[in-house]
């Protein structure tokens, strides 16, 4: 602002002295008159500016144009001063001179008056609403005139009036892509920000919603971050009501899905542990790395003290892994006796809460506060809905703060966070379900690319861990083709490596999907089995028999042959694998996986491919060696 009061210094200058040479006008002194009676009333305008509290940008672009106009009018002002008789013949000033510059000190006028208004009625209850008028700058622009009312009024208005402006700018948003550039670059970003951390319910939740929307590229999301968002944001997630905390971490999720480089900085900002916190509520019990008292038993500790006695219900014995029925069976009871076993004691007795239809699964009477770092007070008597809007939307942005993150993957696998995500999985219904296996994809999927994630996160003595491939596991037994199938088949197929030799209850469920009638999850199913299947899995040749056994042969036979391309690559990968591993199997030559084989050595996009194009010769090879014969017997 004090910019503004130094840029304000020439223009009032430069009024002065066309009012003074006004006075001296030799010619055309009629028409000086006027136009000083113009600036007189323009110096006004100036400084009344002078003296408020303005909008900085269109202020500096109309202090701008106003000092052009008044180096204009001091220009013409000054040849109709008396500067001797030759000066005077040979001056010509041309007849609609003084009419244009009129006209300009006239829009210097209203844009000012403009300005000054717009100032004034954002923090006057009364003259708020009414209509301001268009400022002659904006005449080619009428839009921005728009965003700069909004945007004026969020910097100097009453709270109610910043509330409204909010909302106005998200319609805005809303509308295209280009209104939101100007309206980051006319600086709305900083008091949209404000208005998160200091508004009212309804302004917060429109100042966050504008936020969301706005971060629609990389480009905005990297301005909206240097200009304080995740401050804003861990503030709200800390301590805000929870209508406002659920489109604050809705408005992280966009901001980390359009730009993935700003997920260390709200992770820097304890945004994952303010929204595992959220996760957990109601959930399971508050989770134990953000305990710090000493006098409440931690989760992992009670998890620890009870693996003993509950080993048998988390880990069955191995030997009874091929019979996938029996343990989907016991599965419910699995995760009831695993949720249970992670709740604390309650001092005062007091009872749990049944499975709700919100996602919220376990719920007490009591919660510290200080477990999580998230102000709790109150929360439980917020409506089932909201609850379940704030546990989808924490769901979502954990899903895309984790997404090719390892260390917040680590943050988050560290947390009870996996075991939050397999209660919602069964428990949870509709956008808290979907996101909470979208969150669980992206953090398998970076599991597999980072051994030290999958080993610390997804040990198969790990009661969570167990946990999570239980749901994925029961989601694919299922079938049903809903949003949750295909992330749990991603997830299933990332975590192969993590599988010991006697877990085949894995590999049948995954068989079957490929005779599903929809291409996108038969290729999925055998993308998954092919991590399973591929040379880089420790464990390839057990698993290429287990694909076998279940009957994936003749299933991939009619894949290769008959699907789409997409399909018929993905087959054809999963083929070349088994056949490199097991060659001598009697299933392969029953299903003349020879045949199949040589048929796709024929085919142009099949060899076109790269790692077919690898793959393919060698288990040819070896196909050959061990069962020419017995494929020509087949014929």
């Amino acid at each position: 602002m004090d910019d503004l009061k130094q840029i304000l210094a020439r223009p009032i200058q430069l009024a002065e002295q066309v009012i003074k040479w006004s006075d001296e006008a030799y010619t055309f002194r009629q028409e000086c008159m006027e136009l000083k009676a113009k600036v007189e009333r323009l110096a006004g305008l100036l400084r009344q500016a002078a003296r408020a509290d303005l909008y900085e940008r269109p202020a500096r672009r109309i202090f701008d144009d106003t000092e052009k106009a008044l180096d204009k009018a001091m220009a013409l002002v000054d040849k109709c001063r008396a500067h001797g008789v030759v000066r005077r013949v040979f001056t010509i000033i041309p007849a609609g001179s003084f009419k244009k510059m009129a006209y300009q000190l006239d829009n210097s006028i209203g844009d000012l008056s403009w300005l000054l208004r717009v100032s004034s009625s954002a923090s006057d209850d009364d003259d708020f609403d009414a209509h301001i008028g268009l400022p002659p700058i904006a005449q080619n622009e009428p839009i921005l005139f728009l965003i700069w009312e909004q945007i004026a009024v969020l910097y100097t208005g009453n709270l109610d009036a910043r509330a409204d402006a909010a909302a106005s700018l998200v319609s805005l948003a809303r509308d295209n892509d280009r209104y939101s550039k100007l309206i980051i670059e006319e600086d709305g970003v900083p008091p949209l920000l404000r208005l998160v951390k200091e508004g009212k319910l309804e302004g917060q939740e429109n100042a966050a919603l504008a936020i969301g929307l706005l971060g629609r590229d990389p480009e905005c999301v990297e301005q909206m971050v240097h200009a304080g968002a995740c401050t804003a944001f861990a503030k709200v997630l800390k301590e805000g009501p929870m209508k406002v905390q659920a489109m604050v971490a809705w408005a992280v999720s966009e901001l980390a899905a359009n730009h993935p480089k700003c997920q260390d900085a709200f992770a820097q900002h304890n945004v994952i542990r303010f929204l595992v916190g959220h996760l957990a509520f109601e959930t399971v019990q508050e989770h134990s790395k953000y305990a710090v008292t000493s006098s409440k038993m931690s989760l992992h500790s009670v998890v620890m003290d009870k693996k003993n006695s509950t080993r048998r219900a988390f880990v069955p014995d191995l030997m009874d892994a091929g019979h996938p029925n029996g343990h989907l069976s016991q599965s419910k009871n699995e995760m009831q006796h695993l949720v249970q076993s992670t709740m604390v004691a309650k001092p005062n007795g007091s009872s749990v809460k049944g499975i709700g239809s919100n996602g919220g699964v376990v719920s007490s009477k009591q919660h510290n506060s200080s477990l999580s770092g998230t102000t709790t007070k109150g929360r439980e008597f917020e409506d089932p809905e909201t609850k379940a809007y704030m546990k989808a939307n924490a769901a979502k942005a954990l899903w895309h703060l984790a997404k090719g993150n390892a260390a917040i993957c680590k943050s988050i696998t560290e947390s009870r966070a996996l075991l939050c995500f397999a209660v919602l999985l069964e428990k949870g219904e509709g956008d808290v379900q979907y996101n909470s296996a979208m969150a669980l994809m992206e953090i398998c999927s970076v599991a597999e690319q980072n051994s030290d994630l999958r080993r610390s996160a997804f040990k198969p003595t790990s009661p969570a861990a167990r946990a999570v491939v239980d749901q994925l596991l029961r989601v694919v037994d299922k079938a049903e083709y809903d949003d949750l199938l295909i992330p749990c088949i991603i997830s299933l197929g990332c975590l192969s490596r993590t599988f010991r030799a006697t877990e085949t209850r894995i590999i049948g469920p995954l068989v079957k999907l490929l005779d599903e009638r929809e291409a996108d999850v038969s290729r999925e199913a055998a993308l998954s089995l092919t991590k399973f299947a591929c040379t880089e899995n420790y464990l390839h040749v057990d698993h290429s028999k287990a694909i076998i056994s279940a009957g994936g042969a003749k299933h991939l036979v009619q894949l290769v042959y008959f699907s789409e391309q997409v399909v018929q690559l993905a087959a054809l990968t999963l083929v070349c694998y088994i056949a490199h591993n097991v060659p001598d199997s009697e299933e392969l030559a029953q299903a003349e996986i020879l045949t199949v084989l040589e048929w796709a050595s024929k085919q142009a996009f099949m060899i076109q491919d790269q790692l077919i194009e690898n793959l393919l010769p060698e288990a040819k090879i070896r196909l050959e060696l061990y069962q020419s014969r017995g494929a020509k017997g087949y014929h």
